[in-house]
């Protein structure tokens, strides 16, 4: 990532990230403000509701209190029900009436109603409504009470939860009440959200013009710096450079050291063998008929055999650096061969060295023909992975899987080893070498590699596109 573009990102993304959360800040408090608005209104509303409910009835009762003494008892009723039939107020205000057993006397907006016995009516959550109201009056008395309750909204035909004020009419047992619908305090209610919420949005909207208009002025004095992009892409070419150089040294000593520890040695101590061999035959030549060698001196033939196995030795030796620079099987066979010897060249050296390691290769799919780099980067990995498991794992089975689909090449290399804190290696730059190693082996070829590890061992997963590939 060239630098202009992270300066511009780390002062970008802060400003970004503050206004988001300036945003959420001034929705929360514009919510929290219209709830304690709605909770203010909705508390005024219900008292005053409640005062003019109160007011209607004590007018009601004031209405036909001058009836209550009269003698006709059944013809004074009839005319009280009649005057509070006909007093209303808004638009679904009115009176009803019931006595105290739960019998409608009156209902001028449900007059079906009248005569029956209600006390056993319920809502449409169950309740007993009329009973409610009656024990409400009960309880208050001639001084009455307010109630919550549901009813049948005559202009709504639904229903509906309404505020209702009830109370007792000792004189002749019954209830007198009336109520009001809340619905219309909802309306108010939800007139109220709306202009918040569009309040809200505008709020917001003003926040994201600023954010947009600050995004823009950062991004401007980002681009306006004068930062020269080659000088630092020359220094990260050089630097380049001399890591390729660096890499190429180490393993020019590596080989060095190799065959001066390995080959060089073998063939001095196998020279020394064979002039002492040569040595032995001139003093003996002397006494052909001899067939014994003087005291103390082994045979000529201990020292020649002795000289094959050095030299046998020596031969290996070469093999095996030539196999670890480029094994043939690879071009010549292909790569699940050369994963299978290099599976059984693990299981035969760790058996020698007393650690028993069984090493397994199963390749599923069609084997097709992969390009010389697919190969070599699926094989280096496993190389590297191997060596990893037996210097650090202490794992006593690997299984290697080799998978080949339509578009794709998927090397599986998986251990019961103890695994390793892949967090503490990425952070070390001293170690995990061998894992940037593979990344950066299949990061050219398109590929991908994961890994995952724990007490249970670790899983290697490298895949790499064959689509498109060419054979290089």
């Amino acid at each position: 990532m060239k630098l202009r573009l992270k300066i511009l990102l780390l002062a970008v993304v802060p400003l970004l990230i503050a206004m988001a959360a300036l945003s959420f800040a001034v929705y929360q408090q514009g919510i929290s403000l219209v709830r304690q608005e709605k909770q203010v209104v909705s508390s005024a509303w219900l008292q005053s509701k409640e005062a003019e409910l109160r007011h209607y009835v004590k007018l009601g009762y004031s209405a036909i209190k001058p009836l209550l003494a009269d003698t006709d008892v059944d013809g004074a009723q009839q005319q009280a029900l009649d005057l509070l039939g006909q007093m209303e107020f808004d638009r679904d205000g009115y009176f009803f009436v019931y006595d105290l057993n739960g019998r409608s006397l009156m209902h001028p907006r449900q007059p079906d109603l009248v005569g029956k016995d209600l006390s056993g009516m319920r809502d449409e959550h169950g309740d007993l409504v009329v009973q409610r109201l009656l024990a409400a009056a009960r309880a208050a008395g001639a001084e009455g009470q307010v109630i919550h309750y549901l009813w049948q909204k005559p202009s709504a035909q639904r229903e509906t939860e309404k505020l209702g004020y009830v109370m007792v009419v000792p004189e002749w047992n019954w209830m007198l009440g009336t109520g009001i619908y809340n619905d219309d305090i909802e309306a108010a209610l939800n007139d109220i959200d709306a202009a918040a919420q569009q309040n809200i949005r505008g709020m917001l909207a003003w926040v994201a013009g600023i954010a947009a208009i600050s995004t823009l002025l950062v991004a401007g004095s980002g681009l306006a710096l004068n930062i020269s992009d080659h000088r630092q892409s020359d220094a990260k070419l050089r630097v380049l450079a001399r890591q390729v150089v660096q890499s190429q040294e180490d393993e020019r000593a590596r080989l060095s050291r190799e065959l001066h520890d390995g080959i060089s040695q073998h063939l001095v101590s196998t020279k020394l063998v064979l002039e002492a061999a040569h040595e032995r035959l001139l003093r003996q030549s002397p006494r052909p008929d001899s067939a014994a060698s003087p005291p103390g001196r082994p045979p000529v033939e201990d020292l020649l055999a002795n000289a094959l196995e050095r030299l046998h030795a020596t031969v290996g030796e070469v093999r095996r650096i030539s196999h670890n620079l480029r094994p043939s099987l690879l071009d010549d066979l292909g790569l699940p061969t050369a994963l299978a010897q290099l599976a059984r060249e693990i299981t035969a050296a760790s058996g020698s060295a007393g650690a028993p390691l069984h090493s397994d290769v199963h390749v599923h799919g069609e084997v097709t023909p992969l390009p010389e780099s697919h190969n070599t980067a699926l094989f280096r990995i496993a190389q590297e992975a191997l060596t990893n498991v037996i210097r650090h794992a202490r794992a006593a089975r690997i299984d290697m899987t080799l998978t080949y689909a339509a578009d794709y090449v998927r090397l599986d290399i998986q251990d019961d080893g103890c695994g390793f804190d892949y967090a503490d290696v990425q952070r070390d730059p001293d170690r995990g070498i061998g894992l940037r190693n593979m990344r950066e082996r299949v990061a050219p070829l398109g590929g991908r590699m994961t890994l995952q590890t724990g007490l249970r061992g670790t899983a290697l997963s490298a895949s790499l596109p064959t689509a498109g590939a060419v054979n290089t």
